[in-house]
């Protein structure tokens, strides 16, 4: 099946009921029929609900959905974007092993590579966006390769193929974060990636209604993973696996709008007297729009720009506008601006935000689902305000 026709068709559980719909199991614990089922449930003889931290049929599904539409083996969902990018690490690494990142990721993974899985033995390198030169950087007990793209905020492009070589040429384990593209705009596993880590609380549910996480990936990695979560804990509550998994059924028309909005928003602001660089994949002026063009169906959601005057005049910018939403998160139907140097990313220090592309003045707007001339004029009279 499409992509399309697979995040609305995949249905696990149907009850004698005979339900259109998939309906919500909010229960902690499920029973057996006999002793002997009991017996090989627990020792994972058969597959089978057990207790909804283990399993549930809502998460269930939603784990089917997204291992079909990012093209892996299995996936697990948990309770948030960070249990999974924690759950995907520590599952597979340990005490001595080395980890290589990209310098721009998102603020709290870079807290967890920082200043979480030193204290655990684990250390941690940082690679510039373009590849040429990560060979330097590898250590013989360099594990695992993580990648984040395009960038929280930075909108910045990681080619893909050339880090699936890498990583296969050192052996490493493959992760990638896809959360600002979903599977529906990009597939890191066709480039090489054993691993794909997403916050469903974005576009993946795409109306600001719930918390949560999906690991994906290669058979073998994520037996490991699951076991990890099954015995710590990160476990999606039923009713958001239900919720995401309906939200998956809506994804590819939502992210061609987000897309489109999105696209004129950045040629709009790239000719806007009151405004610096403007970062967006498929814009034309971006470093590495014919990267994102060969491994993107589309551009995505999501525009930053720098706003002229720094961070006085970015903060009249947002306290200016009267529409959009002024929040953290991203990929809703409506609208966001956000200052990541104050906000997302303000826990990193100022030196490590330059690195990751991060100024005082750079604006990140989610592109909502709003009419685009609405969200354009917006925008416009906030820059014109804000300058007076």
């Amino acid at each position: 099946m499409k992509f399309e026709t697979s995040a609305i068709r995949l249905q696990t559980e149907r009850s004698q009921h005979r339900e259109h719909s998939t309906p919500i199991f909010p229960t902690s614990s499920f029973v057996f029929e006999d002793a002997e089922q009991m017996r090989s449930l627990f020792a994972d003889e058969q597959e089978g609900n057990i207790y909804s931290r283990f399993t549930n049929p809502n998460c269930s599904e939603l784990e089917q959905k997204m291992a079909v539409l990012e093209g892996v083996d299995q996936a697990v969902c948990t309770a948030s974007g960070m249990a999974a990018i924690f759950a995907s690490i520590m599952g597979l690494l340990r005490a001595g092993d080395h980890l290589l990142a990209t310098k721009a990721i998102f603020g709290a993974t870079h807290t967890v590579l920082t200043q979480w899985l030193p204290r655990w033995g684990i250390t941690c390198d940082w690679l510039e966006t373009d590849t040429a030169n990560w060979e330097s950087a590898v250590r013989p007990n360099t594990k695992m390769l993580f990648v984040e793209t395009p960038s929280n905020p930075g909108l910045d492009i990681i080619d893909l193929e050339a880090a699936g070589r890498f990583a296969k040429a050192h052996h490493l384990i493959f992760n990638v974060d896809n959360c600002f593209a979903t599977p529906y705009l990009q597939q890191p596993a066709r480039f090489g990636a054993d691993l794909v880590v997403h916050s469903s609380t974005k576009f993946l549910d795409g109306q600001g209604r719930v918390l949560g996480g999906v690991v994906a990936g290669r058979a073998d990695l994520m037996a490991e993973i699951k076991k990890f979560c099954r015995s710590t804990g990160p476990s999606l509550s039923p009713f958001n696996a239900w919720i995401l998994s309906k939200s998956l059924e809506t994804l590819a028309v939502r992210l061609d709008r987000h897309c489109d909005n999105a696209l004129v928003l950045a040629r709009f602001l790239s000719t806007h007297d009151q405004v610096g660089q403007v970062r967006y994949p498929f814009l034309d002026s971006h470093p590495a729009a014919n990267i994102a063009r060969r491994q993107m169906k589309n551009g995505g959601g999501l525009v930053t720009f720098e706003v002229k005057g720094g961070l006085e005049q970015g903060r009249r910018f947002l306290d200016s506008l009267q529409m959009l939403s002024l929040s953290a998160n991203l990929g809703d139907t409506r609208s966001i601006a956000t200052h990541p140097a104050s906000t997302t990313h303000a826990k990193m220090t100022p030196e490590a935000r330059l690195e990751a592309g991060i100024t005082n003045g750079l604006i990140r707007i989610s592109v909502g689902l709003e009419h685009i001339d609405d969200i354009i004029s917006d925008i416009d009279q906030a820059l014109k305000i804000s300058q007076v």
